[in-house]
């Protein structure tokens, strides 16, 4: 998926997008471990999946905390 889907998902769609990759990426090093893995660029590219959403994840925590930020500062 690109980064425009995942910004488009809900936060608990993200979630369990990122859940769902992880438990992929673990059967992948599992497969790979027994040698049974077909195509090795797989591990690469669910790594990259994973680090995406974690980095939009972190992105909205970061807006989050902006905006608790300013809201503060203006009432302080």
């Amino acid at each position: 998926m690109k980064p425009a889907e995942y910004r488009a998902m809900s936060p608990e769609q993200l979630d369990l997008t990122l859940k769902d990759t992880v438990k992929n990426l673990f059967h992948l090093r599992f497969q790979s471990a027994t040698e049974r893995l077909e195509t090795p660029s797989e591990i690469r590219k669910a790594r990259r999946e994973v680090a995406r959403i974690k980095t939009i994840q972190r992105e909205r925590e970061r807006i989050e905390q902006s905006k608790t930020a300013e809201g503060a500062k203006s009432n302080g």
